[in-house]
């Protein structure tokens, strides 16, 4: 005889085994940190992870997930440059082609503006 708990288990776990995997959203500090270079992919961005304190180098920004206010601010562009803000989202890794070659780079997914940055988060900033 079967064990129905042990059935209605093991449906789960398939069933959870199947929904895709997100990544998990934190807080950043997005900013250019003053790198240059001549040759795409160019690291001259970077995103602070508050959670974690680890600098995400070479990431690129999605700002399309944010809400219409966020998107509709007449700074943004500006803000996000200097690292004047933190936004809420989650890390993802994209493929691109740059002159022929694919190259999986890190893209900060943007989900809302939570608040302006403080100086000490905006350290590996180049306009602080």
């Amino acid at each position: 005889m079967s064990d129905p708990r042990l059935a209605s288990l093991v449906a789960v776990v398939c069933s959870l085994s199947a929904v895709p995997s997100f990544a998990a959203e934190s807080s950043y500090v997005y900013c250019d940190n003053g790198l240059r270079c001549f040759k795409a992919p160019c690291p001259s961005n970077s995103a602070l992870d508050l959670a974690t304190g680890a600098i995400i180098k070479g990431v690129s920004i999605d700002p399309s997930g944010l809400p219409q206010a966020g998107k509709a601010m007449t700074d943004l562009s500006a803000a996000l440059y200097a690292g004047k803000i933190v936004v809420r989202g989650s890390i993802e890794h994209r493929t691109q082609t740059i002159t022929g070659k694919e190259y999986n780079l890190p893209w900060l997914v943007a989900t809302r503006i939570v608040r302006t940055a403080k100086d000490s988060e905006r350290k590996h900033c180049s306009s602080h």
